[in-house]
């Protein structure tokens, strides 16, 4: 059953970029290219597992992403290597589809992965930084635990400010998601408020 998950979530895909390298090559020129058009197909595979890791959530098949978000997750690994801040997104797009199946425990391995790779980076920008605000929100809101989902969903929006401007659309996601539990929480006038800022 895994093997078939795999196969129609993304094995299917980019089996045709899966080709060996040529074993002998005589020039150092020959040695160069085959370098350059490996790490060319290794980006391309990546690309399509995240996009299509993402598609199966945008279409509530959170079972199916996870094979495509696995190999996307390896996928950048080999290329920026395990501490890399290029793993924080697929970190928190496994943490998504986790929690859409129910398996909050996975979810928070995962979100505790993205944490600690941003905590390692101070270069790390405010845009990732909204986002893992954003992805650790959500998956408190899941929880039911809503004032720590408005804890990081309002450092979401405060991050995506300064990164974008007020105004930006970025912003609007963070503003739209504490509307959701002000809601949940019965405060209407408040979550109005929010609805009309997005």
């Amino acid at each position: 059953s895994h093997q078939r998950a795999d196969w129609s979530s993304i094995h299917e895909r980019i089996c045709p970029l899966l080709i060996p390298p040529q074993l002998c090559l005589h020039s150092e020129k020959d040695r160069k290219h085959s370098t350059e058009q490996l790490l060319s197909r290794q980006r391309s595979i990546v690309e399509l597992a995240l996009s299509t890791a993402r598609r199966f959530l945008w279409a509530g098949k959170a079972l199916e992403a996870l094979p495509a978000a696995l190999q996307a997750l390896r996928g950048r690994a080999r290329l920026f290597g395990w501490s890399s801040v290029q793993l924080v997104p697929v970190y928190l797009l496994l943490a998504e589809a986790s929690t859409g199946t129910g398996n909050f425990r996975q979810a928070s391995k995962y979100l505790s992965e993205a944490e600690w790779i941003v905590l390692q980076s101070p270069e790390c920008s405010a845009a990732l930084r909204s986002t893992l605000h954003r992805g650790l929100g959500l998956f408190c809101a899941a929880q039911g635990k809503l004032d720590q989902a408005l804890y990081h969903l309002a450092n979401d929006v405060y991050l995506a400010t300064s990164a974008f401007g007020t105004n930006a659309i970025e912003v609007s996601g963070g503003y739209f998601h504490m509307a959701n539990i002000f809601v949940r929480q019965n405060k209407m006038d408040v979550a109005n408020s929010l609805y009309t800022e997005v």
